[in-house]
Formats: C-alpha cells, structure tokens, sequence
C-alpha cells in the first residue's frame, strides 16, 4: 500500500507550476461546459425542434470545432497562446449571454458554429502552452494533468448543469458565461507576465531542419492524422451510440445511465497521471499506442457479450485503460513532430482529427444502430480500433519518435 502511494505521489512529481495552473485554467473552464449534454435536450423540448433540425443544430457544433481548431493553430503561431487563448474566453462570454434569444433554427444554428468556433480556437493554444511551460522530461504527464482537468470539470459540470436546467435552461448558458469569465480572469492573472521554457541557444542551433515541415504537406503526420480520426470515430460511441445502447438493450434509467458515464471520468481522474508515469520510461511511444488502442478497441467487442451490469462496468473501466495510454501520447507525438515556430499548426491540425470525428462518428454510429443492430456497430467500432492501432503501430516507427 504505502509503494503505490509513493508511485502515486511520483506521479506528480516534478510537473512544474504552470502545468498545474493550466490544468487549473482547464477544470474551472470545463466545469463551465454545460451545454454539451444538454444542448439536444434544450432543443427538442424547448424550443420544440424536430429530431432532423437537432442533428444539423449539433452537426454546426462539430462544424464550428473543426474551423475553430484550425483557425486556433494558426492564430496560435502567429500572436502566441497567451493571446489567443484569453482571446477565446473572452469572446465567448458575451456569445453565452446572448444563446437564450437565438430560438429559431437557422439563428441557432449560425450561433452554435459561432460558438463553437471561438471556443475551439482555445484547444490548440492551451495544448502548446502545456508544451511551452511543461519540463522537456514531463511533457506526457503535464497533458495527462490538463486531461485529468478535463475529465474533472466534465464530472462537475453536466451535474451542476441538471441543477441549474431544472430552473431554467437559460440558465445552463448564464452558467458557461460564469465559468468562461471566472477562467479568463485565473487565466489573465496567474499568466499574463509568465515567461515560457526556452530552448537553449546552442540547442537550439543544433535543432535538425526537418522540425520546419509544413503540418498540412507533411506526409506521415497527415496518416499519423487519419489514424486518430478513425481512433476518435470508434472512440467517441462512448458520447453518441453508448448510452443509447444502456437505454435501449438494458432499459437503463438516465441515473444509471450517467453513474456509468460518470465511472469513466472517476477512473481517469483516480489513474491516468499513475499509470502514464509507470509506462513513459518503461515502454516506447509505438508500444503505448499500440497497445492503447488495441486496448479501447477490446472494450466496445466485449459489449456484444451481456454478463450483466458488472460486465459493463469492466468494460467502462477497460475502455478508459485505453483511453489513459492513448490520447495523452498523441499529443505529445504531436508536439515532438513540430518544431518551435508551428507547433499551434500541427496541435491545430491534430485537433481536426477529433472535431472532424466529431461530425460523423454520431451519424454513423446511429445508422449503424439503427439499421444493423448494436452487435454489427461495437464489431465495426472495435475493428476500426483494431485498425487504427496496427497503423500506429507502423507509422510512429516510420515518423522515429
């Protein structure tokens, strides 16, 4: 007992301040995030919109991530994270403030893009302050604390958000507004004169060509890319087709429902920073991915076998393993990839790799449900996974990282 508490407490160790107040930055701004498990909900019961206009409402959501990343690298590149950043939480406060008076659908959906878009230009500054702040050595660890961050604030928010729904829905908005200014304000004071890691001079001299690459024309960063779209598209079922499949296969109630959910983040929050800290030095970044993936891919196969609600526990449990060893070495891969004046492109254009998955993977994990039947879509799902882990697998040891 007392060994895993001092492992744990390693885990931690040596993350340098402004890790933990990014990862600060994040949890207070996540927390703030209420509209996304409440979005379809405010729209079909308040505003009365039909299933057809809230998938096209939640399709500009997605739409306006993919634009907001890659608008965020290369804004990002050009006047720093800090700036853009705090221009970010800046913007959408007003933006919040106003979402209640848009109740059309063609005003609501030009909103959500807008939204959507400023606030996605937040993520690939944030990832590249984490690079820029981090220790060389700490990388990984200091995006799995700004995860862990994320994860926490997504546990607290849908439960605050239920809270201030059952008053009014405009208050789920008033509250992102809230958590966007109390995050801009932390974010403003503790970072405004801090100074960022720099590479020593000699070093950086020595630093080779290559790093210069041009994101969007480097080839094995483009199928490096792809890999993690189809990764997100299997992944993301855990926010679209799962609990879709709790309700309808199991007739589970929307409390048991979210306990499920909640598990994953729980999981996270107890054991990511652990378990990335006992793999980084013990496993190359090629087997983590692998084996990650292959991983998360194992959780959804297990769905098609019914062993009860424990069985579904576990699988929860593996597919957050998965998860853990996955998305925190992406964006270091990512990071290690770019050099020092285009790491904003390169995190942006990672980040395009989500939001695009983000469009589809709810259409066709749905179809897939709906036409094929829930055991067709977690073999689909888990062989795409499979996939995507063989091409890591081949690709990172090409891209010698």
């Amino acid at each position: 007992m007392k060994s895993l508490f001092q492992i744990y407490i390693k885990s931690y160790k040596g993350l340098s301040p402004a890790a933990w107040l990014l990862a600060l930055v994040m949890l207070i701004n996540r927390t703030g995030s209420m509209v996304i498990p409440f979005l379809g909900m405010y729209m079909s019961s308040e505003l009365g919109f039909s299933k057809t206009q809230v998938g096209l409402v939640l399709g500009c959501f997605g739409l306006g991530s993919v634009c907001g990343s890659w608008l965020g690298g290369w804004l990002t590149d050009r006047f720093g994270s800090f700036k853009v950043q705090a221009l970010s939480l800046m913007l959408v406060i007003p933006l919040f403030l106003i979402l209640p008076w848009f109740r059309t659908f063609e005003s609501l959906a030009a909103m959500i893009f807008t939204l959507t878009l400023v606030a996605d230009i937040f993520r690939p500054a944030n990832s590249v302050s984490v690079a820029r702040y981090a220790k060389p050595e700490n990388i990984t660890r200091a995006y799995s604390l700004n995860r862990m961050a994320v994860n926490l604030g997504f546990s607290i928010g849908p439960a605050l958000g239920g809270f201030l729904a059952s008053i009014s829905y405009n208050w789920i908005f008033y509250g992102n507004a809230i958590g966007a200014s109390a995050a801009l304000l932390v974010f403003i004071y503790f970072f405004r004169n801090r100074s960022q890691n720099q590479l020593p001079k000699k070093e950086e001299e020595n630093k080779p060509k290559v790093v210069e690459r041009n994101a969007y024309k480097d080839g094995l960063f483009i199928l490096f890319n792809v890999l993690c779209c189809m990764f997100s598209m299997g992944f993301l079922q855990l926010l679209s087709t799962l609990p879709l499949f709790y309700k309808d296969v199991y007739a589970f109630d929307a409390g048991q429902i979210g306990l499920l959910l909640g598990f994953s983040g729980f999981v996270i929050v107890i054991f990511e920073m652990v378990l990335v800290h006992s793999v980084e030095h013990r496993f190359s970044v090629r087997q983590i991915m692998f084996w990650g993936t292959a991983i998360t891919a194992m959780s959804y196969f297990m769905l098609n076998i019914d062993f009860g609600l424990v069985w579904l526990y576990m699988a929860m449990f593996i597919l957050s393993t998965g998860e853990m060893l996955t998305l925190p070495f992406m964006a270091t891969i990512t990071v290690k990839r770019a050099g020092l004046s285009n790491q904003g492109a390169y995190m942006g254009f990672n980040s395009l790799a989500f939001a695009a998955a983000n469009i589809f993977s709810p259409y066709f994990g749905t179809y897939l449900a709906e036409h094929f039947g829930y055991n067709v879509l977690w073999t689909v799902a888990g062989t795409t996974l499979l996939t995507a882990a063989v091409g890591f697998y081949f690709i990172i040891a090409r891209m010698k990282i």
